[in-house]
């Protein structure tokens, strides 16, 4: 059973759940109290082969009209005489100043470095995971192996994908073109197993799509899809950006799998053609950070971009810029390929300001419309700890002293001591 949200404003969640043997109920009974389900909805179901592998049940089931701020209790039914049940919080009404505490996981896969992430994250007490791609990394499989490890992954991960909404987005290892298999439409155990609400943002592929929650628009993006001037990709993003007001949702997160700033060998510039085609819009837009896995390995940039560089310039190296989001990534939630860890660059780049190959995960921990906490745990040595943070400025509210309606003083008497060391201001 997986969850994610299933609409442009937080109002609606998307369902999903498999049952191996028979397609069972199609309903979802939800209401407000735990064994009182006053309220239900109808789904569908599907399943699909991928080589001789065949698929259970895959029910999906939108849960829409939804109040804020309200914990729901749901029945999932896989036959008659079976039921199982759930509950999760829906988010707070969009506000600029509506705190929030998202999670960031890359890579994950299915390992005991794996379950050390998940289970120190889920001690963390976030609202959603903000999912930077590769999965289940079922492509290192073969044949029907390859069907059963998204089913495993499935069930390893749904100790929190049944109890908070994880919002997806697509790595590599979820392409899956294997010919010699004769499977060779990319993105398809991904796509029939976890749906994403890419119609609600006038997005016309699943891949990549926006949300609103809480304080923060997010826009997810596909680094493995057509993405240069004219393609679908391109074309929505650069209305989607047009719509993100500021006012409303102060927070601007983009997500993508390949990072576009990465002092690794491992991937080193893998990121750079969608860099050419969107820095300029980030920059534009002022997002406030960008996430990114795919490097197996946590680093954290400056403020910094490279678009003043062209083939004529000679200008090849970035630049502060106040105006540019940091870039973070965040590739090490426990794959089986392991850390890239003697593989970082040596010197480490002006434009980087903390790396290190250790498994873990992040925390972005919205206050208000000018403040949100960061912070990236580590958790190879199967204990949480808190490693690198800082504090990250609103690029609108808190880079426009008259927009400021707050005071000033008040949040760093709520945050915890934390060494000069790492207490950085991203700007």
């Amino acid at each position: 059973v997986h969850i994610t949200q299933g609409d442009y404003e937080g109002k609606a969640v998307i369902i999903s759940w498999v049952t191996p043997d028979e397609p069972g109920s199609l309903k979802v009974q939800y209401g407000k109290s735990e064994k009182k389900y006053d309220l239900t909805a109808e789904g569908t179901v599907s399943n699909y082969s991928f080589y001789k592998y065949k698929s259970g049940y895959i029910h999906e089931c939108l849960l829409d009209g939804l109040e804020v701020n309200m914990l729901l209790s749901i029945i999932t039914s896989s036959c008659d005489e079976s039921s199982r049940e759930f509950w999760f919080q829906t988010p707070p009404e969009i506000h600029p100043d509506a705190p929030y505490k998202f999670g960031i996981i890359g890579d994950l896969g299915q390992t005991y470095n794996s379950l050390s992430t998940l289970q120190h994250y889920m001690q963390s007490g976030a609202d959603a995971v903000l999912f930077v791609g590769d999965l289940s990394y079922s492509d290192r499989y073969q044949y029907n192996d390859v069907g059963i490890r998204w089913d495993t992954w499935g069930r390893f991960v749904e100790q929190s994908t049944a109890y908070q909404p994880w919002m997806w987005s697509a790595g590599n290892h979820e392409i899956e073109f294997m010919p010699y298999m004769d499977e060779v439409v990319p993105f398809r155990n991904f796509l029939h197993r976890y749906p994403t609400p890419y119609l609600a943002s006038k997005s016309t592929n699943p891949l990549w799509y926006a949300i609103k929650r809480a304080s923060a628009h997010i826009i997810v993006l596909s680094s493995y899809s057509p993405f240069v001037k004219y393609t679908p990709q391109w074309t929505w993003l650069e209305e989607e950006l047009k719509k993100v007001d500021r006012e409303k949702t102060p927070w601007l997160i983009v997500l993508m799998h390949a990072p576009i700033y990465n002092s690794n060998e491992a991937h080193f510039m893998e990121g750079e053609s969608m860099r050419a085609a969107f820095e300029t819009w980030f920059v534009q837009y002022r997002v406030d950070v960008i996430f990114a896995g795919h490097v197996h390995a946590y680093e954290r940039s400056y403020r910094i971009s490279n678009i003043q560089y062209n083939v004529t310039s000679g200008d090849r190296y970035p630049i502060p810029d106040k105006s540019a989001p940091v870039y973070i990534t965040v590739g090490d939630g426990g794959n089986q390929e392991g850390l890239a860890g003697s593989r970082f660059l040596e010197p480490q780049p002006d434009y980087s300001a903390f790396r290190e190959a250790s498994y873990g995960h992040s925390m972005l921990e919205i206050k208000n419309r000018t403040h949100a906490l960061y912070h990236w745990n580590r958790n190879d040595d199967g204990k949480k700890v808190p490693t690198d943070a800082f504090v990250l400025h609103n690029q609108y509210w808190g880079g426009n002293l008259r927009r400021r309606k707050l005071n000033k003083h008040h949040l760093r008497r709520t945050i915890q001591p934390i060494t000069d060391k790492f207490l950085l201001d991203s700007e």
